[in-house]
């Protein structure tokens, strides 16, 4: 009955704002037009477009919003006053009263926050969907941020995934390609980074070992933890001070090389997948600032840290020789390392995979960002996947949604930033990294603790391991040389007893002979 609940309020959502009209004005079949103009009769839809989808998102609820802010930034999708009005969704949800916020505060620490704060602004300097940060000063004068979780998401959320897996149980049963794009994996996924970022001490720590990961590369700076004051629904952290990145021409004024700002972003995305395999996978414009304070000029500053992705080394290295196959144009390779990775069935030939795959990439080669829709080239490849049963991968989710973050990022920075031409430097050094000398060498030194710690004990291990094998061959050849006894006892008994019939007979017919 929650569900039906829940799907009526959707639907009196979608009629109320007029979204059913968005999403079926692209169709071009007569019935869908003569459908909208039967449910927009008595409508008034008065506000624009753009402000219908965002109100609309938001009267839906966190997961809705986090679908807007996707899209919000990919503005080669989507016309331009309706990414406007989508961007709003990054870091500007209504936010929920500045008294309830210092209520819950309280309620973290346990003590009156003015006995935490020398100040606390009421006012909000951002309001997402999960969160909301008000700016504080610690006793001792030390500039922070505040970090409060929303009350109520988690029943929110919780009512939201329960519908989503009813739904993705129903299209694994009803859709020919139920079992292909594994919706109830996709969603157990997104359960698990959502619920997640309800966690305000899982960002912490995600935010420390960012941090820690990121510090050999001065590109981006990550705020440091208070961790005395850190709670699951509160979090206390170094006030960051920036610019937002979707102010390009603020960043221009202030003399920021915006070229390389877009190439330092791809190097920064790269890093934290192949090198750590540990990526923050929220990164829209609101999550991103650049700082402009002269011992930091130009780099990154990340923030929100409630969903970061985690890849595997077999994750890695299929992925990284699939990039690089891909920027060699090599695409029998990639059609190969689909077969070895076993995301396609056994029997399909690899010269039509090949072919089908040249056929959607080999037109994107040799051109600037600005002329490549990375969103399109991700449609046609999963209609090909969908001809060849090639199976979702739902550990790779994040990851694909954060390189379509960081395209849109790329797009609005630098429209001529050639994406191939950044990324394959550091993926084959990374490579070589991995598969030559080098690597050989540096796993070598990962591994050498655990060597010399066997080293001593490898002599009582070798005995212990090959002791019952010789116990068993002990214990065979003793029983050989037991049979090999009672064999040589019959072989005895007989050549005795051949030997006494022998000479009996002999003695008989030499009784007979002289009788």
């Amino acid at each position: 009955m929650r569900h039906v609940a829940r799907l009526l309020f959707i639907c009196i959502t979608v009629l109320r704002y007029g979204l059913d009209e968005l999403a079926l004005s692209s169709f071009r079949q007569r019935w869908v037009r003569l459908l909208v103009r039967v449910m927009t009769v008595g409508r008034r839809l008065d506000a624009p477009r753009g402000e219908r989808l965002r109100m609309g998102l938001e009267r839906l609820g966190p997961i809705f919003v986090k679908f807007g802010q996707v899209l919000s930034t990919r503005r080669d999708l989507l016309p331009a006053d309706l990414a406007d009005e989508l961007a709003e969704l990054q870091d500007n949800v209504p936010p929920f009263p500045a008294a309830q916020a210092r209520a819950l505060v309280e309620k973290a620490f346990g003590r009156p926050i003015d006995a935490i704060f020398e100040s606390f602004e009421a006012e909000p300097v951002a309001s997402a969907s999960i969160a909301q940060v008000h700016f504080a000063t610690l006793k001792g004068g030390r500039e922070v941020a505040v970090k409060v979780l929303r009350p109520g998401m988690l029943a929110a959320i919780d009512d939201d995934l329960s519908l989503l897996r009813t739904l993705a149980r129903w299209v694994e049963r009803l859709s020919a390609d139920g079992k292909r794009l594994k919706p109830r994996e996709v969603v157990a996924e997104f359960d698990n980074y959502l619920h997640d970022e309800l966690d305000l001490v899982r960002e912490a720590a995600n935010a420390a070992q960012l941090r820690r990961n990121m510090q050999g590369i001065e590109l981006i700076i990550i705020p440091e933890m208070v961790w005395e004051l850190c709670t699951q629904s509160v979090i206390v952290m170094e006030r960051m001070k920036g610019v937002p990145i979707s102010q390009t021409q603020r960043l221009r004024d202030a003399g920021v090389d915006i070229p390389k700002l877009a190439r330092d972003g791809v190097t920064i995305f790269f890093t934290q997948v192949f090198r750590d395999g540990f990526f923050h996978a929220d990164m829209h414009p609101g999550n991103i600032q650049v700082s402009i304070a002269p011992q930091t000029f130009g780099r990154y500053i990340a923030l929100d840290f409630g969903i970061v992705g985690t890849l595997t080394e077999v994750d890695k290295e299929y992925l990284a020789q699939n990039f690089i196959a891909f920027f060699r144009r090599d695409y029998k390779r990639v059609a190969e390392l689909h077969l070895e990775s076993g995301w396609v069935p056994p029997n399909t030939r690899v010269d039509e995979l090949e072919g089908a795959i040249r056929a959607v990439c080999e037109p994107h080669f040799d051109r600037p960002l600005k002329d490549i829709s990375l969103g399109q080239v991700l449609l046609r490849l999963f209609q090909t996947s969908r001809r060849f049963n090639v199976e979702i991968q739902p550990q790779l989710v994040l990851l694909q949604k954060t390189l379509l973050n960081v395209e849109g990022l790329g797009r609005q920075l630098d429209p001529e930033l050639d994406l191939w031409n950044t990324a394959k430097p550091f993926l084959e050094n990374w490579m070589h990294q991995q598969i030559g000398w080098a690597g050989f060498v540096e796993r070598l030194k990962k591994e050498a603790p655990r060597y010399v710690q066997l080293l001593p004990e490898l002599p009582r291990l070798l005995h212990r391991t090959l002791q019952p094998h010789l116990a068993a061959e002990q214990r065979a050849f003793e029983a050989l040389l037991g049979e090999q006894r009672r064999t040589n006892r019959l072989l005895r008994v007989l050549v005795y007893g051949g030997a006494g019939v022998v000479i009996g007979l002999l003695a008989a017919l030499a009784v007979v002979r002289w009788s």
